[in-house]
């Protein structure tokens, strides 16, 4: 089976551990806002960029898991894409990990097929995660931020707590019809609507924030972009 590589950190209350991780099925999760209202709002958000309302919440888009990466930078097509900070999802050795990545997605594409708009970018990945038990207790106060470049500045982009978002348990058992997620399996769990409106940008940052236990995951990546000549 073929799959991507990343060297990842597994970090818990304990201390730390690196390993190579080979993830083999990479799926992305739409729609996950367990708060219809701010959920119909990241809906409309998309329509206004001519993205058709979807036909059931949430839905899962399967992508190549070699579209994955921890780079800093990543190419992109013209100037019509965008990053959007998700919690993530990892099952590996028999245990479920949360960290933090960006769906970037072609919002050009999008407007006429939104599958095919998740396989034209990479995918940004946090090369950290966090057991999922040691946040399950206080999961709703765990908070995703954004951050683009814009102006020479950088800007708040998106900013929500998780428990604006379905569960981990609601998702792994919509997706898998009430099974584990099989080890090698990355999920994007869903994103918050942009404050001020989508719109492209040359970086961004993103990250999960863990204020009870006073830690916080952090990435980012510039976004380079490649001609378009017919």
């Amino acid at each position: 089976m073929t799959g991507r590589t990343l060297a990842l950190t597994f970090a818990t209350r304990n201390g730390t551990t690196h390993e190579d991780v080979t993830i083999t099925q990479c799926v992305v999760a739409g729609w996950t806002g367990r708060d219809k209202v701010a959920l119909e709002k990241h809906i409309k958000e998309l329509e206004e960029l001519g993205v058709k309302r979807p036909a059931s919440t949430p839905i899962f888009y399967r992508v190549s898991a070699q579209r994955l990466t921890t780079a800093d930078a990543i190419e992109v097509l013209g100037h019509t894409s965008s990053g959007e900070v998700e919690y993530a999802l990892l099952q590996h050795a028999g245990q479920l990990w949360v960290g933090v990545g960006s769906d970037h997605t072609d919002r050009e594409v999008e407007t006429y097929g939104i599958t095919v708009s998740k396989q034209i970018c990479e995918k940004p990945l946090a090369p950290v995660f966090w057991p999922v038990e040691e946040v399950a207790p206080h999961w709703d106060s765990l908070v995703l931020r954004s951050y683009i470049l814009e102006n020479g500045k950088k800007t708040l982009y998106q900013e929500g707590k998780l428990a604006g978002m379905l569960s981990p348990d609601d998702l792994i058992r919509d997706y898998t019809s009430g099974k584990a997620l099989s080890d090698g399996t990355l999920m994007f769990c869903g994103t918050f609507a942009a404050i001020g409106g989508i719109r492209p940008a040359s970086r961004f940052d993103f990250e999960i924030s863990d204020e009870t236990l006073g830690r916080t995951i952090s990435s980012g990546y510039d976004s380079v972009s490649l001609p378009i000549l017919g």
